[in-house]
């Protein structure tokens, strides 16, 4: 096996993990949850927590699992309460009713405070828990469950290198990864070497199922199968996989307890990576095999075009995951290489202009379209039809990536602070 495709494999499993809800919130919870531990205590005296602003933007409005509650504040009493402080982005996997109530009796109490802070970081939360004149710090930042600063009563007690303190924003600096050399890896290493991912099928799918069978959120998956029953929307390729990628969202940010096999630090682009290449996988009825090749193809593609960026921006990364999925499709359904580029190029065209306002019921809507843009994007591509030439959508697939890149990272930092700031009024 090349050495750079070793590379590929370890990226995967540093960012295609699964996380039970929204990853902002969690991440406040895992902060809690770690700095109570180090107290050794069960219910901190008080707790403080202190966000980034696109993190606070991807908390407001989003369901914490386990506790039928939204926001900062429920996810860090939750976590310091009843999470478990190993269990990364599953760190309220196993909180109970009796643990959410005690958390909501130290918010009533006002003992747990939620701010915003002025910091560079886009992903960045600090929390401080105190018990009985004790006080222990957890700092993350620059992914969610990256903790860069723990301190004890005042003194630092571990504090990360610069090796291990590496955000997801750069996980792919230094390492020689395009679009070509994706598929290349994905249609070609060894099959037991990238079997794990169809555990990301596996989960996102039960979440799908769990939302297409029970009400959470908008119920857009549930929406569109009542218009299938009646008649008014057909039951094809397209209105199926965009059904059930919804159907996903809708139970995830709705506070299901099941997790999603997420994507660079994203549930929703977890689901949007896989459901649709589960579907088309169905549709084409390929082996286990190819599907575990998409599924690279899709959640590797989508880590590589995102790390031209920062990880939270005004910009909805549902978009270029979606266009890493239609590569995947492509492939699923017997496309060239080429193909696979077009796909992505029509995505990135079609959906790049749909902005983030924060982690929400609604991101189900977004993720839909996202994946209805893949479908189209795909069919056209099998069809050799491709934007190019157009707009921010160059000749060549890679220099649409810079570019978009570029859109994101300067052109849309005041987009950002301007919806952060109209969600804050």
């Amino acid at each position: 096996m090349k050495p750079v495709w070793q590379k590929y494999i370890e990226i995967i499993n540093q960012v295609v993990k699964p996380a039970l809800g929204c990853t902002e919130p969690i991440a406040a919870a895992y902060g809690a949850a770690v700095a109570v531990q180090e107290l050794g205590c069960s219910v901190p005296d008080s707790l403080e927590v202190f966000v980034s602003d696109n993190l606070y933007k991807n908390s407001m409005g989003v369901f914490v699992p386990g506790t039928g509650k939204i926001g900062l504040a429920i996810a860090a009493a939750s976590g310091a309460i009843g999470g478990n402080a190993d269990a990364g982005l599953e760190v309220l996997a196993a909180i109970t009713p009796e643990q959410v109530l005690q958390a909501q009796e130290i918010i009533d109490a006002g003992k747990v405070s939620v701010k915003r802070t002025v910091t560079d970081e886009f992903i960045y939360c600090c929390v401080i828990a105190k018990f009985e004149g004790r006080e222990s710090l957890v700092k993350i930042c620059g992914g969610h469950t990256l903790i860069v600063e723990k301190q004890l009563n005042g003194k630092i007690n571990f504090i990360a290198d610069e090796s291990s303190a590496t955000s997801t924003g750069s996980i792919c600096e230094g390492v020689d990864i395009n679009i070509a050399s994706i598929y290349e890896f994905a249609t070609q290493v060894e099959l037991e070497k990238i079997a794990f991912i169809l555990q990301a099928a596996d989960l996102n799918t039960k979440l799908s199922d769990e939302g297409m069978t029970n009400s959470y959120g908008l119920e857009v998956g549930r929406t569109m199968k009542k218009s299938i029953d009646e008649g008014i929307l057909s039951n094809d390729l397209l209105n199926k996989i965009v059904m059930e990628t919804a159907a996903a969202s809708d139970a995830r940010m709705g506070g299901a307890t099941l997790p999603a096999m997420s994507n660079l630090g994203s549930g929703n682009q977890g689901i949007a990576a896989t459901i649709p290449v589960v579907i088309a996988a169905k549709h084409y009825k390929t082996s286990d095999e190819q599907l575990a090749r998409a599924l690279i193809l899709s959640h590797l593609g989508a880590i590589y075009i995102k790390s031209h960026y920062p990880p939270l921006s005004a910009f909805c990364g549902n978009t270029v995951t979606s266009a890493a999925a239609a590569m995947a499709m492509v492939y699923l359904a017997g496309g060239s290489f080429e193909q696979s580029c077009f796909a992505i190029q029509n995505v990135i065209s079609d959906s790049s202009g749909m902005v983030c306002d924060g982690a929400k019921a609604s991101c189900a809507m977004k993720v839909s379209t996202s994946s209805c843009a893949a479908v189209r994007a795909f069919l056209m591509a099998m069809n050799s039809r491709s934007v190019s030439g157009q707009g921010i959508i160059a000749k060549d697939v890679e220099q649409t990536i810079i570019n978009i890149g570029q859109m994101i990272s300067h052109g849309m930092p005041s987009t950002d602070t301007t919806i952060i700031n109209i969600m804050s009024a």
